[in-house]
Order: structure tokens, then C-alpha cells, then sequence
């Protein structure tokens, strides 16, 4: 197969990209750095020619919901019309668990994205996984103020982006499904613990202090918004597994 992956140099789709190969595929990156804009559409219909499957992995820092769903919006609209005018025969899209349940402003700009997805011309496939072990990284980058390591209370159940990766190239070499099973660790954790147990990881010693961020959204994902249901599908790697295997 011929498979494409937006955003393929990101924290997951680096990985797609890596599974994709090693199970035999051709992969075109979708990334400015490879000469195709999603935004602008410059480059795509190049890029997709012959492609058999797009892997849409791509991603936004800002959580600004305008700026989050412009992006989303956007990006997905010009992929599926370029697909649909390149005959790609699948359209997969990475998303995250329980959007629909937390009012969070870049949730709902993920929710609009899969409604244009769901809307599109492209037979697709969503995959809905729950937070990266990466993620207690990216809040600990954030909140780290005089010093003094800030932890948001979150329930959380961490998966690997190598296992949300595999399961995206599972999904793109078969026919479009529609919404497919949850993905999730195999444990639940508390962010704020997992911030603990990485920043002590990395030799810092100054306080961790645990703390109830005053969003809209924080208190139904401290009420476990964000959790998988029972039906979904469990990885293998813990968290502490992966804190262990990171390199210092």
C-alpha cells in the first residue's frame, strides 16, 4: 500500500510513519517539511497521487478553541478534497476520548473535525485514543512557574504513541469502519502524580504542587471525563514502563 500520514513527523505520526515502513508500505509524509502545507493545500495533490489511504495525525499547540478549529477544519477539508479528486480509498483520523463529555475548548474543535470527516466524501475510519504518556511532559513544560512545578488533577489512563501508531496503520490497511474502538492504557492514572513521578525522573527536586486548573472542561476530566468506556481496546505499556525506557 501507499499510505500518506499528515502531521507524520509528530509525536504519533513519527510512529505511524516507522510502522507503516516496517510492515512493507510506501509512505508519503504530509509536513511543511516535506512540502505540502495543509492549510494552504499546497503540494497535496502531489503528494497523494496514488495514495491508497491517508493517516491524519496532525496537530496544533495552540488551545485556543478559534485557533484549534480553524486548524482542524481546515486541514481535514482541503485532505478530503484533495483525496476525493486523487481516488484515495480511505481517510483515517486520530482523535481523542470523551470529547463529547468535556466542555474544553480544543475538545471541541477535535468534535468539529470529525463531524467534517464524517461529512466528507472519503470513506473513514476514527479512532478515538486517550492521552500519551508524553502528555505529563507537555503539562509539566507548561506549568512550571518560579521554580515550583505546577500538576493538574486530571484522570487519565496514558497510552503509548507507539501503540495508538500501530493501531493507525491496522486501521488504514483495512476497508473504512467508521468509529473504531477506543484506545487506552492499560491502567488509570492521576495526572498530577504522573508529573511527580517525571519531573523526580528527570532530577529536578524542587516541589510539585497538585492543583485544580480552573478551565472550562478541568472538572469533568478530574471527574474521569476522559476515561475510556469498558468496550475499549487496552495497551500494553504502562506509564512507569515508558518513564523507565525514555532516555535521560
Amino acid at each position: 500500500m501507499r499510505i500518506a500520514v499528515a502531521g507524520g513527523t509528530g509525536t504519533v505520526g513519527r510512529h505511524v510513519v516507522d510502522v507503516a515502513r516496517e510492515h512493507g508500505h510506501v509512505v508519503v509524509i504530509l509536513a511543511r517539511s516535506a512540502g505540502v502545507d495543509l492549510i494552504s493545500g499546497d503540494g497535496l495533490a502531489e503528494a497523494l497521487a496514488g495514495v491508497d489511504a491517508v493517516v491524519d495525525t496532525a496537530n496544533i499547540a495552540s488551545i485556543d478553541r478559534e485557533a484549534a478549529e480553524r486548524f482542524f477544519t481546515t486541514s481535514s477539508r482541503n485532505l478530503l478534497a484533495a483525496e476525493a479528486r486523487a481516488g484515495v480509498r480511505h481517510h483515517v483520523l486520530l482523535s481523542i476520548v470523551g470529547i463529547d463529555a468535556a466542555p474544553y475548548g480544543y475538545y471541541e474543535a477535535k468534535l468539529a473535525q470529525e463531524r467534517v470527516v464524517e461529512q466528507g466524501a472519503v470513506p473513514w475510519t476514527i479512532l478515538r485514543a486517550t492521552q500519551f504518556h508524553e502528555f505529563a511532559g507537555q503539562m509539566a513544560g507548561r506549568l512550571r512557574v518560579a521554580g515550583v512545578q505546577l500538576a493538574p488533577r486530571m484522570r487519565t489512563q496514558p497510552v503509548a504513541a507507539r501503540e495508538v501508531g500501530e493501531r493507525l496503520v491496522e486501521l488504514a490497511e483495512h476497508p473504512a469502519t467508521g468509529r473504531a474502538r477506543e484506545l487506552a492504557g492499560p491502567r488509570e492514572e492521576q495526572l498530577a502524580e504522573m508529573v511527580r513521578r517525571l519531573v523526580r525522573a528527570e532530577g529536578r527536586r524542587g516541589p510539585v504542587l497538585p492543583i485544580a486548573l480552573p478551565f472550562k472542561g478541568m472538572s469533568e476530566m478530574r471527574h474521569g471525563a476522559v476515561l475510556p468506556g469498558p468496550e475499549a481496546m487496552l495497551g500494553r505499556q504502562s506509564f512507569d514502563e515508558w518513564l523507565a525506557s525514555v532516555p535521560r
